[in-house]
């Protein structure tokens, strides 16, 4: 059985993607030991506490230092003895410990076909504003293994989704997050918890 940690800061649609198709069977072997957001307002929080699942949270202004939070943070992550720390929608950069420590064990998933509109400054919204900006006819999500980069980790899947005539950022990142985010997580998710990631 597969132990998932998740990390959360906002609604945590893709946390719901993840515990739907656990309870859906679409998801085999694993299931959420806890779920972490460095936000306690966070209804991603709510959603975890309705399935039945432990929260813990940190913020990173309660605290003295940036290390400190750190600590509070793998802390928080090593109680759950994961197997796999899953981001989604975690708008905090890891410590460099906590991606040693759970190096090949941790995988994101990004609102673009990376290498396009990733990196630093690349979420939410912006994501989708700059798509459209630049005028591109396909996006689509990405869900890769985490390294010390942001989003260079190793690609794991992608999706593609069109982007159609009269679309805004919101209504383009809702199709995204609908046709590939809460699609291509769940997949990864039971790839590797049988053995074929």
């Amino acid at each position: 059985m597969l132990n998932i940690a998740v990390c959360v800061s906002g609604g945590g649609t893709n946390l719901q993607a993840i515990i739907d198709a656990i309870r859906d069977g679409r998801i085999k072997n694993a299931k959420i030991a806890g779920v972490f957001s460095n936000n306690r307002n966070a209804y991603a929080l709510t959603r975890a506490k309705e399935a039945g699942i432990e929260t813990k949270t940190a913020c990173p202004k309660e605290f003295s230092s940036r290390e400190e939070f750190h600590k509070a943070f793998l802390e928080a992550i090593d109680s759950w003895k994961p197997d796999l720390v899953v981001l989604a929608g975690f708008l905090v950069i890891l410590p460099e410990e906590l991606i040693r420590r759970y190096e090949g064990r941790i995988i994101n998933i990004h609102p673009s076909l990376i290498p396009s509109f990733c990196g630093t400054g690349f979420y939410g919204l912006k994501v989708h504003e700059e798509a459209l900006r630049r005028g591109v006819k396909v996006t689509g999500a990405t869900v890769h293994f985490v390294d010390e980069g942001t989003d260079t980790g190793r690609i794991i899947a992608q999706k593609a989704v069109e982007v159609l005539p009269g679309d805004t950022p919101e209504i383009l990142q809702r199709r995204v997050m609908e046709e590939a985010e809460w699609v291509l997580l769940p997949r990864a998710i039971d790839d590797i918890a049988n053995g074929r990631l």
